[in-house]
């Protein structure tokens, strides 16, 4: 038994010298040198493609990477996200006559814009008034009635038909005017009026609604006298 026991170890150390010189890698399918170099480099693929980046550029070409995988997921998402905004940009105000003028130019210099005239209209202000006094003493010694009373009131200003003169109130809409009148009627004062303090206006602007990077860079820089100041970005989308 004994004899045996030696036998086997014997052979055992053999089989083991033999393996861990090379002699049976090609039998046993296990390299007694195990995963080590040159045979892992020798294994690689293409190694002259690979680069190694520090880590800065390797995040910025990892979100490189997952912008172009969502961009070729969604190619609508894609465009959206490269297209540059269009701008809204426009010149005036104008007159009649001068919007004309004005048109003409915009169209000679900027052949590919889609131009738009776009009216605003300003209403009348209302004011309910006192005057006109034939001179500043009537003034006063009509402010020292109104003091007397109690009133609010001022002295107008910005319009030289109605100067001197005194205000009562400035409303937005003329009903509005004409009940305050009535109120001061109840209170006795028996000499206002109601006068228009600013006529209503009507201003005409010429828009390109939507004006690419080169358009919005040519139109922002055309110099044309009947254009005015110019093309600027729109004050607000009406």
């Amino acid at each position: 038994m004994l004899r045996a026991l030696v036998v086997a170890l014997l052979l055992a150390n053999i089989v083991f010298y033999t393996w861990s010189q090379g002699a049976l890698d090609g039998v046993l399918g296990t390299r007694s040198i195990g995963d080590r170099e040159p045979e892992r480099v020798n294994r690689q693929v293409r190694p002259e493609v690979v680069r190694v980046l520090p880590p800065g550029a390797a995040s910025a070409a990892a979100a490189v990477g997952d912008s172009a995988s969502n961009a070729a997921s969604s190619p609508a998402a894609a465009v959206v996200a490269t297209s540059p905004p269009l701008a809204c940009l426009e010149a005036g105000p104008f007159s009649d006559a001068a919007l004309t003028a004005a048109q003409a130019a915009a169209r000679g210099a900027l052949p590919d814009a889609t131009l738009s005239v776009v009216k605003n209209t300003t209403p009348a202000t209302w004011m309910v008034y006192m005057g006109r006094y034939a001179d500043l003493e009537a003034l006063k010694k009509k402010e020292e009635e109104l003091k007397r009373r109690r009133l609010s009131y001022e002295p107008v200003r910005g319009n030289a038909a109605l100067t001197p003169g005194l205000s009562l109130g400035r409303f937005d809409d003329r009903n509005d005017a004409s009940k305050a009148l009535e109120q001061f009627a109840q209170q006795g004062i028996r000499t206002a009026r109601i006068v228009e303090f600013t006529p209503a206006t009507t201003s005409q602007m010429l828009r390109i609604e939507k004006a690419d990077a080169a358009l919005a860079g040519t139109a922002l820089g055309l110099k044309a006298p009947a254009l005015g100041k110019g093309f600027a970005p729109c004050a607000k989308l009406s």
